[in-house]
């Protein structure tokens, strides 16, 4: 339980670092935007915001899926944490929408040449995110938390979108010092691009969270192989009828049938499914719990 407290306070942490970050460079990028005549610079700060609200998601999610299981839900509260992954991903869809409309219909328009300020803005915000790319990437490894996992490839997103901003912003500065009138929608297609890379990466988390919130079970026997191993090892069991591994984000639930001698007490049936649970718990760090049935073993079945 301390380490899970533990795991808990990091990933918070995280989510507060990212939700002060964000509010700092959403603000940056919307004044200076504003300000500089920069569509491209707008489209990322409307990104930006929406991180700020994915954060919060995150940060409620990640506080209540570290609460321990109890009557109402005995199987823990982890699938919070995959319902603030998927809050994250519907609320980039919405932003890459209204970046997406926003942009197209400044082809309509004179082009407005941005300010060289604007560029700088986006460079900076490339570096900051991509530090936060890392750090809730490795973060997210670490306590394999589906949340965390989001923001970071929220923020690597965010790096591309700063970085197609960038080119943007400087293209369209090119064909205004130079006159070519086409290189001054680059700011503009650049806002395009970015809705159009936010909503592939709002696709892809959402894709990520909702296969095990759907209670998806490994399958894979690559994967359920381990489990098996430790399994068969264990003295007295002489089959193992079914398992499933049901995955809850940061950790998983495993359901086993195992069959036992018929002859022996109830007790010692007991006795052997408790072991079972026990190595099973101890051998893999996701485990958070196991549900065991015992059966009673017939050889007809060989």
């Amino acid at each position: 339980m301390a380490d899970a407290a533990n795991a808990a306070s990091r990933g918070t942490r995280a989510a507060y670092t990212n939700a002060v970050l964000n509010v700092l460079l959403a603000a940056a990028k919307g004044i200076v935007g504003v300000i500089a005549s920069s569509d491209a610079l707008i489209a990322d700060a409307v990104h930006s915001a929406s991180d700020l609200a994915g954060s919060v998601a995150v940060i409620i999610g990640l506080r209540i899926a570290s609460k321990p299981p109890d009557e109402d839900h005995p199987y823990g509260h982890g699938k919070a944490e995959l319902l603030a992954a998927t809050i994250v991903a519907g609320l980039l869809v919405a932003a890459s929408i209204e970046v997406g409309i926003s942009s197209v219909t400044s082809f309509f328009h004179p082009p407005k040449t941005p300010d060289m300020v604007a560029a700088y803005v986006a460079l900076i915000a490339i570096v900051v995110k991509e530090f936060l790319f890392r750090y809730n990437y490795r973060l997210g490894k670490q306590m394999m938390s589906k949340s965390l996992m989001a923001q970071a490839y929220d923020h690597r997103s965010d790096v591309y979108s700063s970085l197609a901003a960038l080119v943007g912003i400087l293209l369209s500065i090119v064909g205004r010092r130079l006159g070519v009138h086409w290189l001054m929608y680059m700011d503009a297609a650049a806002g395009t691009f970015v809705a159009l890379l936010v909503l592939k990466m709002a696709i892809d988390i959402a894709k990520d969270a909702l296969r095990p919130l759907m209670d998806r079970v490994v399958l894979e026997e690559e994967n359920l192989a381990p489990y098996r191993q430790q399994v068969e090892q264990i003295e007295g069991v002489c089959a193992i009828d079914e398992l499933r591994v049901r995955d809850h984000g940061q950790y998983v639930i495993v359901d086993i049938e195992i069959s036992v001698d018929s002859r022996i007490t109830v007790a010692e049936g007991h006795d052997i499914a408790a072991e079972v649970r026990q190595v099973l718990r101890s051998q893999f760090e996701r485990v958070q719990d196991v549900f065991v049935h015992v059966n009673p073993y017939d050889k007809t079945s060989d």
